[in-house]
């Protein structure tokens, strides 16, 4: 898992330490690690030099420099070297650094404790053990400048006043030219040209679920909290099998979820055929509105038919005009595409994290894959805004992959970077490549549930010929 401190800031805390060219070695990430004292002493503890950096909500980055060893004996560590520092602030490159005015007190090893600066806890990152919550981990430390030189700033103006943080790293810091050589891809992909783009979209005009079931398309159901672009997606997607820009599904900035009902929306080629899955859109998920667990479980069921408009005041249930009490396996769900915005993950509210996860409950019962559609990654990252080719490059992505992987307990290949089309007036190559990378990845999920699907229905002797339970009212079959 890499690092997250970009290459600019590393040049900038270079210039801070001010001894020549540095190295940075990831030792100790919150995210990947845990956050508990005794494993960062464990794991940085007389390892020379170090660099701690923490990213917060709001999107500020600051930290400290110790040029001694940490150590877990207790006491003072005195290192006139040491300094505090601040590299982004609100979202915004803002370089200061702070030096330490009283150097014997410039360290604490405790053992009890993660990195501490100053007598006075100047810079107190935690003590114990924090547990992540919706995203973020809410440490009980603090800024109180006395051992270093706030240069006239306050706490609020360095870490916004808030000491809950998506990312805690400590690096260790050591004499060396950094290789700058074109960085490798964290998720390999041949060479993003025309061609490539030919080959992602003839896999996909030509999938056709696989198996004995006769199903004709799958059905991927697109949930996530309000704004997150599940529509966008769509809309994304058929632009680039229309060829034009498209906004067949409603989409835009609103408190509430515009989508208010359940439409398995349609992706046709060129030619006018009908491609073989449907995204199946419905209404965001909101910590006190939104779907709630009994509707996602109909969802996934099948029972809610489709175009079904939900009505908040009145929960569906089995008594409803049009519920499907005996769905066939091509009204059900077969792949659930989470999808969250890259630049706000750890804003996420952690009730609405829990209600994701209980929804992974039942989806983890019925065996129904899942996946995230990381979307608005030109936002989270300048490189992939100038260039969405960079995605695989970004390190920033990469770490907001991880994040999301570890929150909803994926694995990260099943965590799908995309851009979707919101701004431009006409297709961009490698927008479309992104995209369509994601939806075929996703199909690949689908085929693999519906094999799973065969093999129990085999195993049980169940016939794909059954007859609809429906009985004579309704005799369509799963080979539609």
């Amino acid at each position: 898992m890499a690092g997250q401190l970009l290459d600019k800031f590393m040049d900038q805390l270079e210039s801070c330490i001010g001894t020549g060219p540095k190295i940075f070695t990831l030792l100790y990430k919150i995210t990947r690690d845990g956050c508990n004292a005794t494993t960062f002493h464990q794991k940085c503890d007389n390892q020379g030099p170090t660099v701690t950096v923490l990213y917060n909500q709001q999107g500020s980055v600051y930290g400290g420099y110790a040029s001694a060893s940490w150590h877990s004996n207790g006491g003072y560590i005195q290192d006139a070297n040491s300094f505090l520092f601040q590299l982004k602030y609100s979202g915004s490159d803002t370089y200061k650094k702070y030096p330490v005015t009283t150097s014997a007190n410039s360290l604490i090893a405790n053992p009890s404790y993660g990195p501490i600066f100053g007598a006075g806890h100047d810079l107190h990152t935690f003590n114990g053990t924090i547990t992540q919550t919706g995203g973020y981990f809410p440490l009980n430390g603090g800024i109180a400048f006395s051992t270093f030189n706030s240069q006239g700033q306050s706490a609020i103006q360095i870490n916004n006043g808030s000491m809950h943080v998506t990312e805690l790293e400590v690096y260790n810091v050591s004499d060396g030219q950094r290789n700058n050589s074109p960085l490798k891809p964290w998720r390999k992909n041949p060479e993003w040209n025309e061609k490539f783009l030919e080959t992602l979209t003839e896999d996909i005009v030509s999938f056709k679920p696989s198996g004995e079931l006769g199903l004709s398309n799958v059905r991927i159901l697109m949930l996530g909290p309000v704004g997150t672009g599940k529509s966008s997606f769509y809309n994304t997607i058929n632009s680039v099998f229309k060829g034009r820009i498209s906004q067949r599904a409603r989409c835009g900035n609103s408190t509430h979820s515009i989508t208010t009902s359940y439409t398995p929306y349609v992706v046709k080629a060129r030619s006018g055929a009908s491609l073989n899955f449907r995204f199946c859109d419905t209404r965001g998920l909101e910590v006190t509105q939104g779907l709630d667990i009994l509707e996602c479980n109909y969802l996934l069921d099948g029972n809610i038919p489709d175009y079904y408009e939900f009505n908040p005041a009145t929960p569906i249930c089995p008594d409803n005009p049009g519920f499907v009490h005996h769905p066939r396996v091509s009204e059900k769900i077969h792949c659930v595409l989470f999808v969250i915005d890259a630049k706000t993950i750890g804003e996420i509210p952690a009730k609405l994290v829990e209600k994701m996860k209980s929804f992974q409950k039942i989806m983890n019962h019925k065996g129904i894959p899942q996946a995230v559609l990381l979307t608005k990654v030109d936002l989270d990252c300048q490189d992939v805004a100038s260039k969405t080719s960079n995605v695989f490059m970004s390190k920033k992505i990469e770490s907001a992959v991880d994040m999301v992987s570890g929150i909803l307990g994926l694995p990260r290949n099943n965590i799908l970077p995309v851009k979707n089309y919101e701004n431009e007036m006409q297709l961009d190559d490698n927008i479309s490549i992104l995209a369509l990378l994601a939806v075929r990845q996703l199909l690949y999920f689908a085929e693999d549930y519906i094999e799973n699907l065969q093999d129990k229905m085999s195993a049980r002797n169940v016939s794909s010929e059954k007859p609809d339970k429906r009985g004579n009212k309704d005799k369509r079959s799963d080979k539609e």
